[in-house]
């Protein structure tokens, strides 16, 4: 497997990065227009998430046909323009593939429902009673994860919306057609893929109910899942892509297994288990607000991180995507300390063993919109919610008051490129509401500023560059047990690095060693220097220090 230690990739939500002809919706050339920025922030690879042909009920995760272009995002001749355009400043397109499922607009699921036997192999189809599931699993966008087809006296899988009908990777030749989509794609010129929620596609052998929880239980890292990836990726000759597997309620030990260098299956993996720290009830439900928990957190990163370097594997790093609130929302601070948090963040995590992924607006510090009406929201899973959030009795204000936090939304506003109306981002209204802060928070504005959040993301991609110690160096943590720093130390041959991070919006404090008095100053959020007697190291509030030693 090729080694993208020292890669920085990208990730552009297509419909909200650059509107090119004024239709409010972001599209292809509005990327390409914007490839001179990605490429002075420095970054690699362009992760785009699903730009295909799509009734867009789950913003294009619901795909109709893997081999064409939505006309709302442009035309193939001006993907192949992008594509030729990222070459040339060095800059590789990443596809995201969704290959759990497919809209049941898709001409195979179309072609299930006329009657065609080879077609409804193609999907998971149970036959039974209209008022008997197969199963009790719930669907992750709410109800249950079966629909009743009654032309056909069958049910079909969807564990997401009820448009997402779930292929059946048992049958070979769906296995065979999915590889046509990534062989074509290669020889369009892509780099990489990342796989939608890959560790859903093995299902059970047998079919049952779940009386402990909505079914995931059955259907995560499911029985064949390892030998359908080495199979995919060995068939369509990606060993060396970049090439990443979001991994949904995910273990560690699978995760080995997906990215470990001698399994020939992914080169990284994405898990969650960091960004539930908030949810009350942890994995199973995250519509219930509470404050993050910041000792698991640091258990988790310590857990993994140290986990997969042991199994030889691989992470990719990252706080934001299309899928999760604002990072500087959720963890940092939104008021006084909102530049020292979003910096704090973004090194806490890039200084990690991994890949660090950055998600559009992250690099100047987007917030959540904080949207007050539920008209405001496009998302189909926020919209699910609300209603089941008010029929379980919440209020329309406390329900409202959860989707501002955790709304898919929150992600999804346009990039706040200028202080303009619509944020530079189109001349006319977009698709989903502009955050009202974009005269504040916004790329022309930050450019300006040698020390702004852009600026310090700048020099985060440099150092990953230059010190071989960050891109290949092994982990190690301390602080273990103070809940207001996260530390550790990086360290190749003799080269080391301290990272120290304080999570809170006051002093902490953590023991400062003899080791480091020698230690230069290579990163920070506060210009002037901290308080440091070489026996406690006192950090402001969000503060980031990174202490460098090289040779003696």
């Amino acid at each position: 497997m090729a080694d993208f230690s020292n890669k920085v990739i990208y990730q552009i939500y297509p419909k909200s990065f650059k509107d090119s002809n004024g239709d409010g919706i972001g599209d292809i050339p509005g990327v390409i227009e914007k490839l001179d920025y990605l490429q002075d922030l420095g970054v690699d690879y362009l992760w785009l998430t699903p730009f295909f042909v799509s009734p867009q009920r789950d913003n294009g995760y619901d795909v109709a046909d893997y081999r064409n272009i939505d006309p709302m995002f442009g035309t193939m001749e001006d993907l192949d323009n992008l594509i030729a355009e990222g070459e040339k400043r060095n800059i590789g397109l990443m596809f995201d593939m969704v290959f759990n499922h497919t809209s049941t607009s898709h001409e195979w699921f179309r072609r299930a429902l006329a009657g065609e036997k080879k077609y409804q192999d193609y999907y998971i189809f149970k036959e039974g009673a209209p008022d008997q599931p197969p199963t009790n699993w719930q669907s992750k966008f709410g109800g249950s994860a079966w629909e009743y087809v009654s032309s056909l006296g069958k049910w079909y899988l969807h564990l997401f919306d009820v448009t997402q009908a779930d292929l059946n990777w048992k049958n070979p030749e769906v296995r065979e057609e999915l590889k046509e989509v990534i062989r074509f794609w290669k020889a369009k010129g892509v780099k990489g893929f990342r796989f939608d929620v890959v560790n859903l596609i093995s299902k059970p052998e047998i079919w049952e109910d779940d009386f402990e929880g909505d079914g995931r239980k059955f259907y995560t890292d499911g029985p064949y899942v390892h030998e359908y990836l080495k199979e995919l990726v060995r068939d369509t000759g990606i060993e060396d892509y970049v090439t990443v597997g979001e991994m949904s309620s995910t273990t560690l030990e699978h995760c080995i297994r997906y990215s470990g260098a001698e399994e020939k299956e992914l080169s990284m993996c994405f898990n969650f288990h960091h960004l539930k720290v908030d949810y009350r009830g942890g994995d199973k439900w995250k519509w219930e607000l509470m404050e993050p928990d910041y000792m698991e957190l640091k258990v988790i990163f310590e857990k993994w991180q140290m986990g997969m370097q042991r199994g030889n594997a691989w992470n990719a790093l990252f706080w934001c995507n299309h899928d999760q609130p604002r990072i500087v929302s959720r963890f940092g601070n939104e008021g006084e300390y909102w530049k020292e948090s979003a910096k704090m963040l973004a090194g806490m995590i890039h200084l990690m063993r991994g890949t660090p992924y950055i998600y559009q607006g992250e690099e100047i510090g987007m917030t959540n919109p904080h949207y007050t009406s539920i008209e405001q929201y496009a998302d189909v899973e926020s919209r699910n919610y609300y209603e089941i959030l008010l029929n379980e009795g919440k209020t329309k204000e406390e329900a409202l008051e959860i989707l501002a936090a955790r709304s898919r939304d929150n992600s999804r506003t346009p990039m706040q490129w200028t202080d303009e109306r619509y944020c530079g981002f189109s001349d006319t209204k977009p698709w989903i509401p502009v955050s009202d802060n974009f005269e504040k928070i916004n790329v022309k504005k930050q450019k300006q500023d040698r020390d702004s959040i852009l600026e310090f993301y700048k020099k985060l991609i440099m150092l990953r560059k230059e010190k071989e110690v960050i891109a290949r160096g092994n982990i190690e943590f301390m602080e273990v047990e103070n809940a207001g720093v996260l530390a550790y130390t990086r360290c190749l041959d003799k080269q080391k690095l301290l990272v120290c991070c304080n999570f809170r919006d006051v002093e902490s404090q953590m023991e400062f060693t003899q080791e480091w008095k020698s230690g230069r100053k290579i990163l920070g959020n506060y210009e002037e220097n901290h308080k440091n007697n070489y026996k406690v190291l006192t950090l402001r509030p969000y503060e980031i220090i990174v202490l460098e030693k090289g040779e003696e």
